[in-house]
């Protein structure tokens, strides 16, 4: 059992998602890098789809009812561990005894890290996942303080015996990567133009719903209103007020603004780790 001490900013239990329900209106949810996610599950010999914990600006610390083993990657932040003290390597895998605990600072880069323990977090499966849909309020709720997560057996293989397994290197820009379509035909061509030119800010009401961006608005082509059509992951929004939302893993599955854009998964890795203020430059693919 783990209890939760702190969360900072915030927390939630995510795997790799409930992809093949967009029709019934549910978004596939799971880690916002599943890369990362699959790395600290891989560094504890865990399956790739075992829940993590993923955290939000570092702040999160944890209490061990037994030893665990466990890792942690993405983000790096200073890492406290009492009473055996600090010192404690990110992207390698920690035994540490029953009663420690471990805490996490913020990181100084990037904005998301990944917890992984030894067997996965046991948290209930709500179609086939035990990630938490901030949207759709599906999944286990967010972490607090006083929760009690219970350790699993989603082992697939021995702990490899790594002193230190890097993770992407972070930055304050983020570049990229986008197949423009389908709706580019509903911005007229300058506004193209400064979509894939323009340094675009992260705005602070960006979540893993959607990065929102801000800059100089994109002007719709066309008066007419686009019909509801489906949408995914990465799928570049152009709303009413110009400014684009790459939706994130907790986006809606339908959207009624026209989408110029699609970022891949790659991509999507690299926006999981964008601050408010940092810098997102698009590159069409």
């Amino acid at each position: 059992m783990i209890e939760v001490l702190a969360v900072g900013a915030g927390a939630t239990i995510q795997d790799l998602g409930r992809p093949g329900f967009a029709a019934l209106g549910v978004t596939r949810s799971g880690a916002f890098d599943v890369g990362a996610a699959g790395l600290a599950n891989r560094l504890v010999g865990n399956s790739a789809g075992a829940a993590t914990i993923e955290i939000v600006l570092g702040g999160l610390a944890i209490r061990l009812g037994h030893a665990a083993t466990v890792a942690l990657t993405g983000a790096p932040c200073v890492i406290g561990s009492e009473p055996s003290g600090g010192g404690r390597g990110w992207g390698a895998a920690m035994t540490l005894p029953a009663g420690t605990v471990l805490s996490l600072g913020q990181p100084r880069r990037g904005l998301r890290s990944w917890l992984a323990v030894r067997g996965g977090i046991d948290a209930p499966v709500t179609l086939g996942s035990r990630s938490t849909d901030t949207l759709g309020r599906l999944g286990p709720e967010p972490l607090r303080p006083g929760a009690r997560l219970p350790i699993g057996s989603d082992i697939d293989g021995d702990v490899p015996g790594l002193d230190y397994s890097p993770g992407a290197a972070l930055t304050d820009v983020a570049a990229v990567p986008v197949q423009p379509g389908p709706r580019t035909d509903w911005v007229d061509a300058e506004s193209l133009r400064q979509l894939w030119t323009v340094a675009w800010t992260v705005r602070p009401d960006s979540d893993r719903v959607g990065i929102r961006l801000d800059g100089p608005g994109i002007a719709w082509a066309r008066a007419a209103e686009l019909p509801s059509e489906g949408v995914l992951p990465g799928a570049i929004q152009i709303p009413p007020d110009g400014r684009p939302i790459i939706f994130g893993p907790d986006a809606p599955t339908t959207g009624g603004y026209p989408v110029v854009g699609v970022v891949p998964a790659a991509g999507l890795a690299a926006l999981a780790q964008v601050r408010p203020g940092d810098t997102v430059r698009l590159r069409p693919a």
